[in-house]
């Protein structure tokens, strides 16, 4: 007799008792095997794509890298089966459900749960996982039509305000609390977090390649390899940068071809 299957599952919220609450729930589950959380988006892309869960619980609304901004980053091929939880009110929900996504609905009730958890257990056979990936596509191309990319990234200094066009930067370091613009050959410092900055970036031209940094993909002269396989990516402004494991598909995924 084949050992029944368990689902390895992820908890993304900002809150610790929605993720507590959530994996109350999910203890109770005898399909669940490994459950794992994060607080933010940007530990999200990471862990899904080191650990490669089967289902998510990912939270609408957080600060920085919201949800939607997972998927982005992430890209719908590579996402694994996702069930949308929010405090938004039921007419706001309305906009999931035209789409065909699972959500729940915070405070969460053990009912809905349950329902939630057999459909994403459900989408997890082909077809499902297909016909998921195309509503979740759908939902995106609305997100995207609707909302708009920065063009141009504020300066303030003491005695002016620049205005730096988001298509000149190379590449987008994180200093803590502030990020470094690489423009050319200039290093410009903007008081904004690494993981606010990159949810209003087009995902389109911007990938992540490292925890710490952001790579506009028009800006890659050529990669040279480094040690254990890895390599760094030699911009048009001169700087080096290092591609990580966890975040090589991603950038392979944006190219469309293994490096």
């Amino acid at each position: 007799m084949s050992e029944k299957r368990t689902y390895r599952i992820l908890i993304v919220d900002d809150e610790q008792p929605a993720r507590q609450r959530l994996r109350e729930l999910m203890d109770n589950d005898p399909d669940v095997g490994d459950i794992m959380e994060v607080e933010n988006g940007l530990d999200a892309v990471e862990a899904i794509l080191q650990k490669q869960p089967d289902v998510v619980f990912l939270d609408v609304q957080m600060p920085g890298l919201d949800g939607l901004g997972v998927i982005d980053t992430i890209g719908i091929e590579r996402m694994p089966v996702t069930v949308f939880v929010t405090a938004f009110d039921q007419h706001a929900v309305r906009a999931f459900e035209s789409a065909a996504i699972d959500y729940v609905l915070k405070p969460y009730g053990d009912e809905r749960m349950e329902a939630a958890f057999a459909r994403a257990k459900a989408r997890l056979d082909d077809e499902s996982v297909r016909v998921f990936g195309q509503s979740m596509l759908s939902l995106l191309d609305g997100r995207r039509q609707e909302s708009t990319y920065l063009d141009r990234i504020v300066i303030r200094e003491r005695d002016k305000t620049n205005l730096i066009r988001v298509d000149s930067i190379d590449c987008i370091e994180s200093a803590g609390v502030y990020v470094a613009l690489h423009v050319g050959d200039e290093r410009i410092i903007h008081r904004a977090a690494l993981g606010e900055l990159i949810g209003r970036l087009d995902p389109r031209r911007f990938v992540r390649v490292h925890r710490s940094t952001v790579v506009n993909v028009d800006s890659i002269l050529h990669l040279e390899p480094a040690s254990h396989g890895e390599f760094d990516l030699v911009l048009r402004g001169g700087q080096r940068v290092h591609v990580s494991r966890t975040f090589r598909p991603l950038l392979e995924a944006r190219l469309g071809q293994s490096l």
